[in-house]
């Protein structure tokens, strides 16, 4: 089975990336060090790995990966700070407006 991890960075433009990788060492080698010139990072380094996820099958780390580049910015960071009440917060008030 291929695992994967869900990962945020944090841009020097203060802006989040999130992405998926089965090597998360690897991935963060190459986002600092511009391998890939179209990527969203690379005129925005240096870079610092703020939250990644467990090893998780690849359908899930897909869909919370998705799941996470919709969210704004206050809800990627509650869930940095592992600040749980935040978080559940925050997804409530958008689940009202969007009602």
């Amino acid at each position: 089975m291929n695992l994967l991890n869900v990962y945020i960075l944090k841009c020097n433009d203060n802006s989040y990336y999130t992405g998926v990788t089965n090597n998360i060492e690897r991935r963060l080698y190459e986002h600092e060090n511009g391998v890939n010139t179209t990527c969203y990072t690379f005129s925005r380094r240096p870079l610092m790995l703020v939250w990644h996820s467990e090893s998780m099958d690849a359908i899930q780390a897909i869909e919370l990966e998705k799941q996470i580049k919709g969210w704004r910015k206050s809800k990627k960071e509650a869930l940095i700070a592992g600040n749980w009440d935040e978080l559940i917060k925050l997804a409530a008030i958008r689940k009202n407006k969007i009602k």
